[in-house]
């Protein structure tokens, strides 16, 4: 049985790439920052909840540690847990945006580190987003060019190279960041459109089933490796 965390799992995208997971045969757990709400969804799925805030070091290592406890291992991580952090451009905001989007990849990954290392098929996901790609932000024919949101936009750079990092340091573990597409959830509500998270699930579960043969280092999409 393959056992995969998926941070931020108990809506949206992070539920539905944990639905895709399970009825793949994953032992899911679903790390939530709000206990009632992570039990209720892990119940819905009949998979399991570990209590999670990012950017909470004592949350993070209790999770892990409940993990390693029942599992002994783990094969699959998934960064999902992220916010917007719309609203006032000021110091206040974007510590919160970084804490949580970048700097909780960091403690999430180091907490994990051991119980990946004991994995045969060590596999991690950071949803990222195209809004954090160079490329894309400065192309005038791209969505992202448009898209005010700079806290958001410069946290997800951030997480892609932290990706990219631990795919350097960590040459026996997959690492590779995924922009999903944009997808109608409570964090897009702003935005008009949006496709279902079932579609944009799909692009985060190819990541996260790859052979051992897979690549590593990348940011991609659901057609390929991105620019960014």
């Amino acid at each position: 049985m393959t056992v995969t965390l998926i941070t931020g799992a108990n809506k949206g995208l992070g539920f539905e790439t944990a639905r895709q997971l399970q009825a793949l045969g994953h032992v899911v757990y679903i790390g939530a920052r709000d206990t009632e709400r992570g039990e209720k969804a892990a119940a819905a799925l009949a998979a399991r909840f570990v209590q999670l805030d990012v950017t909470d070091d004592a949350s993070v290592s209790g999770a892990l540690a409940t993990i390693d406890a029942a599992e002994g291992r783990l094969d699959v991580l998934v960064h999902n847990a992220g916010i917007l952090g719309d609203g006032a451009l000021d110091g206040p905001t974007a510590l919160r945006v970084f804490d949580t989007n970048a700097v909780g990849v960091v403690r999430v990954t180091e907490a994990a580190l051991p119980l990946l290392r004991r994995s045969s098929n060590p596999t991690v996901v950071t949803v990222s987003s195209s809004a954090g790609s160079f490329w894309a932000v400065n192309n005038p024919d791209r969505p992202e060019y448009h898209l005010p949101a700079a806290l958001y936009s410069a946290s997800k750079s951030a997480a892609t190279m932290l990706t990219v990092q631990y795919a350097k340091s960590q040459p026996d573990i997959r690492f590779n960041a995924i922009e999903p597409g944009f997808t109608a959830t409570d964090m897009t509500a702003g935005f008009e459109g949006g496709r279902t998270p079932e579609e944009s699930a799909r692009t985060i579960v190819r990541l996260a089933t790859l052979g051992a043969d897979g690549p590593t280092g990348t940011f991609q999409d659901e057609n390929g490796e991105l620019r960014w």
